[in-house]
């Protein structure tokens, strides 16, 4: 199964915050053995959000929203999504009760219109509960799409999506993806040796060609990580793709390893 990343809201393209949900989606995805392929960030523009999902469902059978599903008139993820899918928004008594409980806890007095929105939900979808604020996160699939739209703050995102993989994404596939790292001592630890990017590339270059598992090094200021990631049934399989490689790169590089974890 493929995936795709899209990240809703105007202030990740002027660069006000940092995109820490797509990083975190991408590692849990990874876990529950669904590949991400692309990653998209657009502002809060309902053409462009439209254009990106048509985009990302020609290509991926997995689209996971994060952003978009606040309140405010520029909030239309969950819109677009239902229509793309065909359903309409209906009203939901417990998403509500929750977002009137949420909204007087932050000192709201009168729940309003705007506010009331958030338990407009696209019909036949799965809801998973904010705990922590107010706009559920949402699965929608048809035709072997499917879409999970997960409120913007990472406060909130992060328990729901981990629910969701839970609940729902770790039966979607048929194999785990299993990351083990090898960290290489850096230039001051080992003096003498070539412990940069591409000296460590040529010393291991046969096993970069290697498909299953990959191979792959990081440049990093305190020393190269070298990652290898398997895919398999299951996490004991995967580990016995990955041990021949790791040991193969041991006796390579021996001298400047520092240590082997997981990711």
């Amino acid at each position: 199964m493929v995936a795709e990343i899209i990240s809703v809201g105007t202030e990740l393209l002027l660069g006000d915050i940092v995109n820490t949900n797509a990083q975190y989606i991408a590692k849990k995805l990874a876990h529950a053995g669904i590949e991400v392929y692309y990653q998209t960030v657009v502002g809060d523009n309902p053409d462009r959000l439209k254009l990106a999902l048509n985009i990302a469902f020609a290509r991926a059978d997995m689209v996971v929203l994060t952003g978009g599903l606040g309140p405010t008139k520029d909030d239309l993820t969950k819109e677009l999504v239902a229509e793309y899918f065909g359903k309409k928004l209906v009203f939901d008594e417990e998403v509500y009760a929750n977002v009137e409980e949420k909204a007087f806890a932050f000192g709201v007095k009168v729940i309003s219109e705007s506010i009331k929105k958030q338990a407009y939900v696209p019909e036949g979808a799965l809801l998973f509960k904010n705990h922590v604020g107010t706009a559920p996160g949402m699965v929608l699939a048809r035709d072997g799409k499917t879409a999970i739209l997960l409120p913007g703050p990472p406060e909130e995102m992060h328990p729901i999506f981990d629910e969701c993989c839970d609940v729902f994404l770790n039966r979607l596939s048929d194999k785990v993806f299993v990351s083990m790292n090898i960290r290489l001592k850096g230039p001051k630890e080992a003096p003498g040796n070539d412990v940069g990017e591409a000296p460590v590339a040529d010393k291991i270059s046969s096993y970069l060609d290697y498909k299953n598992p990959t191979v792959a090094i990081y440049a990093k200021p305190d020393g190269c990580i070298i990652r290898i990631t398997a895919a398999a049934g299951d996490r004991e399989e995967a580990l016995k793709l990955i041990a021949p490689v790791i040991n193969g790169i041991t006796d390579i590089l021996a001298p400047v390893m520092k240590e082997v974890y997981e990711s």
